[in-house]
């Protein structure tokens, strides 16, 4: 068919406009419908008719001069179908409405695509309202007009931007439809001034009407959804002016806010104004539609701010301007979609340390804690990611916990949507000592121990078993699991599955002292067996750590180890580099606690197993860990007699602990001295050996002073090879040197544990004086005989009369000098 050049449209002008250039005067337009295939619509209820379009120009002769070809298609929407709907009349209707684009041969194939449509939308239906709620509407449906844009008309539009507000709003609201279709964003990409002028716009009179300012922050934000295009809004700056134009609006609205706070007061106070209560309804209701039409505002502006803030650069830049506090303060609205925009903008921000203390200033938990738990999947899913991003820190994780938020996650863990992020977040706060007793006053104990029991896997999942454990920790939270017969079915799986973790767990429960120790006692053989026949180590740690920690006196560890010839085991564990520290240190603990029953202590002692934790411990010398068990065992074993001789008459192992009597551990010096007390009650030879090593220790300082006047001050050599200074040496000192530490209250006899020189002592020296003022002072022989007599008895009585502080060390206040 031909059509006159005068009823041509856009685009077939612009086809004529070409073909000028060939002949001045085509007279006719050739145009040519070639139909296509038919499918359904991937979402809606409708059919998509393909086809192709060809215009031709032709000339005076009917020559065809230019030509163009372009793939089209149609949709046609099919409303009311139901399940009593007639498909095959409604099959002929969409034929004869539709001849020129379907042939009536594919009438057949139109009535299976309205079955399968039908079909396909019920199942849809009824599966949506299984799973979610009614779809709220989409509030920017209301910005939408009944006009249909064309691409061709865009320069139309773009004229309505110079006009009045309300020929700006309709020119905007017809340039998102186009917009929204991702095929024409390439060629509005390429029309500057239409970009340009709606940033122009959008700069200047976005304060005259929000829904223009929504709308063209909706073309924008359809840019910025493809990387490609971002560039066009740097180069335009449409972040700075969104992120201005919601800086204004929040204030505007706080400030409304505020005012309808005031007015409410007021109404409160005086119940009987009725121009009060009036004016308060008034500024409520505005207050209301404000809100409203920000939140479509910000749902475009804060999504299209998300997208250009993939760029780290200008994500810094939003964070310059204030974009915290401004997500934050939004956090109070309503508006289900806009919250699970700004929680997602949160938590993307929260990723860096300085905007998530900017946070935590801003108090986010407390305004989480409102949202928190919802009916919403999607809201619910994204705060609680967020959250788990900020129980990295510390203090946020307390701020959790007094804000409530703590039964509000137990209550979680039956929605397996956010199951996982749910006990991410509970591990991290059951971290903190403070708050695992905390979780006893909800239902997570119960709730955990269900997961773990019915797990399908035969490994407990990691997130649900590493909460266990740290629960576990907590002797409140470990009578819990164990309670109705708990502990029997924990047991009864761990060893099933030879599963570690569960284990670990175990094992945290067996370290508190009471009733929740003994349930281990039956199971004392299985653990053994474990042990001597397990080649997984991890798995052997944990039996030896849960045997290691009962320390009960009604179990008999002599037969445990007779039965399963634990002694080779020992020992070959016990060889420096045979086996991971981990296991050795469990070893040496479990060594420990059979050192408890003197028959077993026996048996280990008779083995050479002491022997070989004198040779650990020179090997370990640098992790306190190992040698404050190693140096428990010999305190155990030191409370039997036979072993005590063992180790007394048979081991080094009191000089080891001599050595160690000094170690900056406080723990390990504590154990040695409790360990070498004992020894020295029982052998004098070592008591002496402790005494002096504690004496020498305690006056080191005093020892190492007198040593560097000695070498500073020649002549002095009267030191003898332990470091002591001689009674003779003192006496020869010159008189001002001896003054010098009177000075100095040195020898002060008020101080505890120190000797005090008698009074007059000092004179003898000067009555001694050869020759007054004289460079060197001596006393004559007779003088310096009795002065050492008197020295000596003193230190006799010192030691007679015990005035040294515990074990053998002289109070701190005043070292005692020899």
């Amino acid at each position: 068919s031909t059509l006159p050049c005068d009823v041509l449209t856009h685009a077939d002008l612009r086809l004529r406009r070409c073909s000028i250039k060939m002949q001045e005067e085509p007279r006719y337009l050739k145009r040519r419908v070639i139909p296509g295939s038919v499918d359904v619509h991937p979402t809606e209820c409708a059919l998509v008719v393909h086809y192709q379009v060809e215009a031709t120009l032709l000339g005076d002769y009917g020559d065809p001069m230019l030509g163009e070809q372009k793939d089209c298609q149609k949709v046609i929407r099919v409303r009311g179908l139901g399940e009593g709907s007639d498909v095959g009349t409604l099959a002929q209707q969409i034929v004869a409405k539709c001849s020129n684009l379907v042939h009536p041969a594919k009438l057949p194939e139109i009535e299976q695509l309205l079955y399968y449509l039908q079909n396909r939308r019920d199942t849809a239906r009824s599966a949506a309202a299984k799973r979610k709620p009614p779809k709220a509407k989409d509030p920017f449906e209301e910005n939408e007009i009944s006009e249909r844009a064309a691409i061709d008309d865009i320069e139309d539009y773009c004229e309505l931007l110079y006009e009045k507000v309300e020929d700006k709003v309709r020119g905007t609201a017809l340039i998102l439809q186009l917009s929204r279709n991702p095929d024409n964003l390439e060629e509005l990409s390429q029309n500057e001034v239409m970009l340009g002028a709606l940033a122009r716009v959008l700069r200047e009179d976005w304060s005259r009407s929000l829904e223009l300012a929504t709308n063209i922050a909706y073309i924008f934000f359809c840019f910025s959804s493809f990387s490609d295009f971002q560039g066009i809004l740097q180069q335009h700056k449409v972040g700075a002016t969104c992120m201005a134009i919601a800086e204004s609006e929040v204030k505007k609205y706080e400030k409304l806010r505020g005012d309808v706070a005031k007015r409410k007061r007021k109404v409160d106070e005086d119940k009987k104004n009725d121009d009060a209560r009036k004016e308060f309804e008034k500024r409520k209701k505005q207050l209301v539609v404000i809100g409203r039409k920000q939140d479509q505002f910000f749902r475009v502006a804060f999504y299209l701010l998300l997208n250009i803030a993939e760029d780290t650069r200008v994500e810094m830049k939003m964070v310059n301007k204030q974009i915290v506090p401004m997500l934050i303060s939004l956090l109070d609205r309503d508006n289900i979609e806009l919250l699970i925009l700004v929680v997602s903008f949160l938590k993307k921000l929260s990723i860096f340390v300085e905007n998530k203390d900017a946070m935590a200033k801003l108090s986010v938990v407390e305004k989480m804690a409102r949202i928190v738990p919802c009916e919403h999947d999607v809201l619910l899913h994204v705060s609680v990611r967020f959250l788990l991003n900020l129980s990295f820190d510390p203090q946020l994780r307390e701020t959790m916990v007094k804000a409530g938020l703590l039964p509000k996650l137990v209550s979680l863990l039956t929605n397996e949507q956010v199951l996982v992020f749910v006990l991410c977040l509970l591990y991290h706060i059951s971290m903190d000592d403070r708050c695992k007793s905390m979780f006893s006053y909800t239902d997570c104990i119960p709730l955990v121990m269900k997961l773990i029991l019915e797990c399908p896997e035969e490994k407990v999942e990691l997130e649900i078993i590493a909460l266990g454990i740290n629960l576990a920790a907590n002797k409140r939270n470990a009578e819990l699991m164990c309670d109705k017969g708990g502990h029997r079915l924990l047991m009864r799986r761990a060893l099933k599955t030879r599963d570690s973790l569960l284990l670990k767990m175990l094992r945290v429960v067996s370290q508190h002292e009471g009733p929740t120790r003994n349930l281990f006692v039956p199971y004392v053989s299985d653990l053994a067996g474990i042990v001597r026949s397990a080649a997984d180590e991890e798995l052997v740690v944990e039996c030896l750590g849960i045997l290691g920690n009962l320390s009960l006196p009604e179990l008999d560890f002599e037969s445990l180890v007779t039965e399963f010839d634990l002694v080779p085991f020992i020992n070959g564990k016990l060889t420096p580099g045979a086996s991971e520290d981990d296991l050795v240190l469990e070893v040496v603990i479990l060594v420990g606690t059979m050192a408890r029953d003197e028959s077993c202590a026996a048996l280990l002692a008779k083995s050479g197993i002491i022997q070989n934790l004198i040779i650990l411990l020179n090997s370990k010398q640098e992790d306190d860990e190992v040698v404050l068990q190693i140096v428990y065992v010999f305190y155990q074993m030191v409370f039997h007699k036979e072993t005590r001789d063992v180790i007394v008459k048979c081991t080094q192992a009191p000089a080891y602990l001599i050595d160690l009597m000094h170690d900056k551990n406080t723990e390990v010096r504590r154990v040695c001295d409790g360990t070498l007390d004992i020894i020295a009650e029982c052998d004098m030879e070592w008591a002496t050996k402790i005494q002096a090593e504690k004496f020498r220790w305690h006056n080191s300082q005093w020892l190492e002073m007198v040593t560097q006047h000695q070498m500073e001050d020649e002549g002095y050599e009267d030191i003898d090879e332990d470091g002591f200074m001689s009674p003779h040496m003192l006496l020869h000192m010159p008189v001002d040197y001896l003054d010098s530490y009177n000075q100095e209250e040195l020898y002060s006899p008020d101080s505890y544990g120190a000797v005090g020189i008698p009074t007059g002592y000092n004179h003898a020296f000067q009555l001694g004086l050869e020759e007054e003022g004289a460079d060197d002072y001596r006393i004559d022989e007779r003088m310096a005989l009795e002065e050492q007599e008197f020295l000596e008895q003193q230190y006799g009585k010192m030691m007679g009369r015990g005035l040294y502080g515990p074990y053998g060390h002289a109070a701190p206040s005043s070292p005692y000098r020899p």
